[in-house]
């Protein structure tokens, strides 16, 4: 097979009939879309985005690392975030029942509170909550999970060979 056949091979596995690419466009916008609402929503909370994502995330008693794997992030990035949870009167801090080097996160009655506030605007204001009846919402997020537990490897070619990267689909 010359490299020509090649490119043009990886480029159809990448989807050059503009499916994957228009699926691409759609996710990205949607996540923007949700991005500015999640921001607006943080806006009227008077806290960052990550703040919200850690009320959104923060159920019961927590550990401030099992709220930072939550969140796909650092565990030093969660005290910051506790600081301002705590600030607020959304969360408090206590100490492991079972280890008092670990300090756990708990939502206070006004996080709890806010909480649910949170959770009403996003089901007003997210595009799924009210441009998909509750059938087609079940579908979607059957969807995302089948996507996110395929894990994050690339997709092999069809005839088995080495994943197809961009630099190789595109490379002349």
């Amino acid at each position: 097979m010359d490299e020509t056949a090649e490119v043009t091979g990886a480029h159809e596995a990448l989807g050059s009939n503009g499916v994957d690419r228009d699926i691409v466009n759609g996710l990205t916008d949607l996540v923007k879309r949700a991005g500015l609402i999640s921001q607006s929503i943080a806006d009227s909370f008077d806290i960052a985005p990550s703040d919200l994502l850690a009320l959104f995330k923060l159920d019961e008693v927590m550990t401030m690392k099992e709220l930072a794997k939550h969140m796909s992030c650092d565990a030093s990035f969660v005290t910051t975030i506790a600081d301002t949870l705590e600030k607020r009167g959304l969360a408090r801090r206590e100490p492991s029942l079972t280890d008092r080097r670990v300090k756990n996160l708990v939502l206070t009655p006004e996080g709890i509170a806010a909480k649910e506030r949170m959770m009403r605007e996003l089901a007003m204001r997210m595009p799924w909550c009210y441009a998909l009846d509750e059938k087609e919402r079940h579908v979607f997020l059957a969807l995302i999970q089948k996507m996110l537990a395929a894990g994050i490897e690339p997709a092999q070619q069809p005839d088995g060979g080495e994943p197809v990267t961009i630099a190789a689909a595109t490379s002349s």
